[in-house]
């Protein structure tokens, strides 16, 4: 067992429940998902990038990436719909954990004058994004096997009702949001 889940039923649900006043521990808000989504804009073109992403994304997260397919033509971006454009990944349970303890401890303070992740970013319902501009600070990439820098969306879904709420839960496991 993982030490994010460890935390998460020993310390964090208790300190939710005092915050928010819950009646049940059913009703504290715990981490559902985490979605990591690589978006690839010249991947409609040459489909070696699109291979590269989907290399890059199964070093990072150990699992097999779904590639993700245009949903309509958009004639500006030269797009016709079933192009693949992306790939994603949905993590759960374990890998979810192992995922975000190593987000938080390894590859976030790898990025050049990180000051924190804005609070921000909430949709409203619970859930955070948070954008990574390059997928060269996790160390399973290898610098000098890069093609092209990407950067990828990591999203955060959790069983939280406000923005408030996620943002206990998240600070909790140790996401560190600008002060």
């Amino acid at each position: 067992m993982s030490n994010l889940k460890e935390l998460y039923n020993k310390e964090i649900t208790a300190s939710l429940m005092k915050e928010f006043n819950y009646s049940s521990i059913m009703e504290v808000p715990r981490l559902e998902k985490i979605v990591v989504n690589m978006g690839v804009g010249e991947g409609s073109h040459e489909p070696k990038y699109i291979e590269e992403a989907v290399k890059d994304l199964e070093a990072i997260t150990g699992q097999h990436p779904v590639v993700t397919k245009a949903r309509k033509s958009i004639a500006g971006f030269k797009l016709r719909e079933g192009q693949p454009i992306g790939c994603k990944v949905t993590l759960r349970g374990e890998a979810m954990y192992n995922f975000m303890d190593k987000l938080i401890k390894i590859a976030l303070p790898r990025v050049r004058d990180f000051r924190g992740i804005s609070k921000t970013a909430f949709d409203g319902r619970g859930n955070y994004t948070l954008g990574i501009k390059e997928q060269l600070i996790f160390p399973e990439i290898d610098y000098d096997q890069v093609l092209k820098v990407m950067g990828m969306d990591i999203v955060f879904v959790t069983t939280a009702k406000t923005n408030e709420e996620a943002l206990h839960l998240l600070s909790a496991f140790g996401l560190p949001f600008r002060k």
